[in-house]
Parts: structure tokens; C-alpha cells; sequence
């Protein structure tokens, strides 16, 4: 049975929409997005342009060999155009400017923070962890990882415990290793739909899902927290850190930013619209804790019911 999603929009994201469904207006708003990054990244100190051309004169054929598994089928849902890039994350150029990116999105959540904003973030969320997490995982799985900052950040956090990466975009997953052999880092890299890991049953203490679930479909989160619920082993948690739909900074978002952050962000609505406690139930866990943990985050941990 597929459930209904439920998108009641309010007029500014009607009418957002309305542009967007404008190729050339959404082309704009795509490419304005992507250079306001650039300019606040460099206007703090992220050296955008320079880290990117120093990743782009490196031979990538042997990283993206170690990483790829050439038989995934990705989900429709993940072939469309995320962040501005037409190719979305299947493409190098996305996984080069994931890093800076991640520092310019960040930069403003809390007042001069800079930065610093991203590093800040990520301490936000991991100190509610091991607030509310009483054990120390031994086995974790980072879904959604990306070119490897969150799966850096829980080994810098849990330096005993074996870390699995998994993620959709092989790009990511070789700038991922690459930055693990800088680090001399032993994380394992899976790529691999969240949907249908190929990881054993019971395999996991501890899931992490940091900012990913608003890059996805409803019927693609319930999917993934299925499979979560599947992996992970009896007392085993679920955390997932992304967007908090209630924080007023996004209620009160100008018409001009909301237009860019959407262009950029194909699933927000329906992102925005499901109710994350709901579906955490329905895949198997207990009532989660939803703490916020900046002023447009939350924290959401689930531990597996039974």
C-alpha cells in the first residue's frame, strides 16, 4: 500500500513553485543558488574555487574503480538535479563542492559562527547522541554519507567503533576514500541504495542520518527506515539530524531565498510535509526524542522496538 503524501502549501511555496515550473526562471534560480555559495564561502575564509581546482587536477580512475559497484540501479527519484548541478550527485563537480559547500550552507546558523558554523553543527548533534545514547555503539552505519565529513565526525566521536559509509553517488564515495587515506582513516565505503543495503540483518548499534532525509521522496524515507529498522540489531538507534519543518526561520523565509533553496532542493515540500515521528513508528521503532539542535535543526533518535 503506497501512503498519500501530504503537501498542503502555503501561497509563498505555490508560488515558488509556480516559477519553478518555469525552466528558464528555474535555471536562474539554480545558478544564483550555486554562486551565492561560492561568494559566502570565500567571503569566509573556504577557499571554494582553489580546493575544487586542486581535486580537479587529480587522476580519479583508480579511487572511483575502489568504490563503484558498476551492477546499482539507482531509484528514479535520485537521476534529477540536485544543488544545481544537472546531474545531481552523479557528477564530479558535485562531489568537489560538497565540502565548501557544506561550510557556506552552514555559516550563518548561529551569529559570527563563520566557518566554524558546520564544525558546530555537527558537535550539535553529536553531543545529543551521546546524550541520549547510553551504550557505546560498536558498529555504525552513516547513510547518506557523502564525500565522508559525517562519517569523520562519528569516528572522531566513537574512535573504537567500525564505521560503514554508504551512499548512492560514487563520485562521493572516491573523494570519501581519498580523504580517508589522507586521514589514514579506516572506514568501509558501500555503494549502495539506503532502500535495499545488502547488509545482514542485525548488523548495526547505531544508524546515523545526517541531513539526507530532505533529499528524498516520502515514499523513499519509509522505504529507508524499513531497511534501518532491518540492520540494526535488538536495543540498536536510529538518529537522524536534518531540517526542523517548524523552526520559523523556514516559515518566515523571504519569497527571493525560499525560490533559490528549492531550485536546489527537488523533495523539500514533500520533506516538509511528512510527519518524521509517524514513520519512524510505522517502520518498527519506538517514539522518538525530537530535540532541536540549532535553530532550523532537530535531532531525531529512535531506539528499535522489542
Amino acid at each position: 500500500m503506497t501512503a498519500a503524501v501530504n503537501t498542503n502549501l502555503g501561497l509563498a511555496s505555490r508560488l515558488v513553485n509556480g516559477i519553478l515550473a518555469i525552466q528558464p526562471l528555474a535555471n536562474l534560480a539554480k545558478h544564483q543558488a550555486r554562486q551565492m555559495m561560492i561568494k559566502r564561502a570565500e567571503r569566509i575564509g573556504v577557499p571554494w574555487t582553489q580546493e575544487v581546482e586542486t581535486l580537479q587536477a587529480r587522476d580519479w580512475k583508480a579511487d572511483l574503480a575502489q568504490v563503484e559497484n558498476p551492477q546499482l540501479s539507482y531509484p528514479d527519484y535520485y537521476l534529477t538535479s540536485f544543488h544545481a548541478y544537472e546531474t545531481g550527485n552523479l557528477s564530479w563537480q558535485a562531489a568537489f563542492e560538497v565540502e565548501p559547500a557544506a561550510y557556506a550552507v552552514h555559516a550563518k546558523i548561529w551569529q559570527g559562527a563563520q566557518a566554524q558554523g558546520d564544525p558546530m553543527l555537527r558537535q550539535s548533534y553529536h553531543n545529543i547522541l551521546k546524550s541520549q545514547i547510553p551504550n557505546e555503539p560498536q558498529d555504525i552505519l552513516d547513510v547518506g554519507c557523502s564525500v565522508g565529513l559525517s562519517s569523520f565526525a562519528l569516528q572522531s566521536v566513537y574512535s573504537q567503533a567500525k564505521i560503514t559509509g554508504l551512499d548512492l553517488s560514487s563520485y562521493f564515495l572516491a573523494v570519501a576514500n581519498y580523504r580517508a587515506q589522507q586521514r589514514q582513516a579506516k572506514i568501509n565505503w558501500l555503494h549502495a541504495q539506503a532502500e535495499s543495503t545488502g547488509l545482514p540483518d542485525a548488523s548495526f548499534d547505531l544508524v546515523s542520518i545526517f541531513l539526507m532525509c530532505h533529499e528524498l521522496p516520502q515514499s523513499a524515507t519509509r522505504q529507508i527506515l524499513a531497511e534501518m529498522r532491518r540492520v540494526l540489531r535488538p536495543g540498536g538507534y536510529l538518529a537522524i539530524m536534518d531540517m526542523n519543518p517548524k523552526s520559523e526561520v523556514f516559515k518566515k523565509m523571504p519569497a527571493y531565498i525560499l525560490t533559490l533553496l528549492k531550485s536546489t532542493e527537488p523533495y523539500l515540500d514533500e520533506y516538509f510535509a511528512l510527519d518524521i515521528e509517524q514513520a519512524i513508528v510505522e517502520a518498527g521503532f519506538q517514539t522518538p526524542t525530537i530535540t532541536n539542535n540549532s535553530h532550523r535543526h532537530r535531532t531525531a533518535i529512535a531506539q528499535v522496538s522489542g
